[in-house]
């Protein structure tokens, strides 16, 4: 497919997945002067009359830029904040809104109004065939192995469920953590690489160092998938669950009816923290970066991929 406008100068199909207490302005400034499409939660804008401005950066330090941003929105009932930020994007125009935790027919209908697109995430097809029916342009296929909120799908099963009905932009999230990856995202039938955690482990995240040293240290044997934290299953670092005070191989499941999510979680240890989101693809990660250093290093891991493919296959 041809994908929108806003997508076509990209330097590589990334999108940087919106990371709770992690992104920031600064996080984000960066990942698009990269040229990679930057985001954020609108929840970590605290306090709420904090995301204006943040809008007002983001949009003055990118301004002429060859990518765009986007601004989670979690639209799960225990959001309270839902309606006030989404008139704070209006005002902004904000080009691209991700949905989380729910599809809604009015968010959509919102943002459609301004010119902005939605992408709305999904972890099964059931999910991803709703989303569209509602208004969602675009869906994020959340794979087994993703960073933080994850679903327990194999990316080919997902990728190849979705792909059988839906042509429109599709993002894939799952694992990914170089530049080979990401053209394997585009093999599968997806459009954009959705990633995550790498950001993690560079200077301009807001995560304290010892959660980047851990992303650079580890592997994917270091993540434990459970729901305890916010109700909803997602990919934590072990070490950290274990300095919480916790036995990672005994977690109880969690009470998706107390989830949380102004507060990051609902346990004492709060998600995200203390107990650290991280996602499988983790052991390709070798060094805390600068955003640039990073999309330079995918970029020629995925240029280098691209040419052995070719290689293998026999085709340009």
């Amino acid at each position: 497919m041809t994908l929108p406008a806003p997508f076509e100068n990209l330097r590589l199909p990334v999108i940087a997945a919106p990371m709770f207490i992690v992104s920031t302005p600064e996080l984000v400034v960066a990942q698009v002067r990269s040229g990679v499409v930057g985001s954020f939660p609108a929840l970590n804008a605290r306090p709420s009359s904090q995301l204006d401005e943040w809008l007002s950066q983001i949009s003055e330090e990118t301004d002429g830029c060859g990518s765009i941003f986007a601004v989670n929105l979690i639209v799960h009932k225990s959001n309270n904040r839902l309606e006030d930020d989404l008139k704070v994007l209006e005002r902004h125009k904000v080009p691209l809104v991700i949905t989380s935790l729910g599809a809604i027919p009015e968010v959509n209908a919102a943002v459609h109004g301004w010119g902005g697109m939605v992408f709305h995430d999904v972890i099964n097809d059931r999910f991803a065939r709703k989303a569209v029916e509602k208004g969602a342009d675009g869906l994020i296929a959340v794979a087994a192995g993703a960073g933080g909120h994850a679903g327990p799908q194999s990316p080919f099963a997902l990728t190849q469920e979705i792909r059988s009905w839906f042509d429109g932009p599709l993002a894939l999230s799952g694992a990914i953590a170089c530049g080979r990856s990401i053209l394997a995202a585009q093999a599968m039938g997806a459009d954009f690489a959705y990633v995550g955690t790498p950001f993690i482990a560079t200077r301009e995240a807001h995560a304290a160092e010892a959660y980047k040293q851990a992303i650079v240290d580890g592997n994917a044997g270091d993540i434990v998938y459970s729901s305890l934290f916010t109700g909803v299953h997602g990919n934590y670092l072990r070490a950290s669950i274990k300095a919480a005070g916790l036995d990672p191989d005994n977690l109880p499941e969690g009470d998706k009816s107390q989830m949380d999510f102004g507060s990051g979680g609902n346990t004492a240890a709060k998600a995200w923290k203390d107990i650290w989101g991280s996602g499988q693809g983790i052991g390709a990660i070798s060094s805390i970066a600068s955003v640039e250093e990073r999309v330079a290093e995918f970029e020629a891991q995925y240029r280098s991929a691209r040419g052995e493919l070719a290689r293998r296959t026999g085709m340009d």
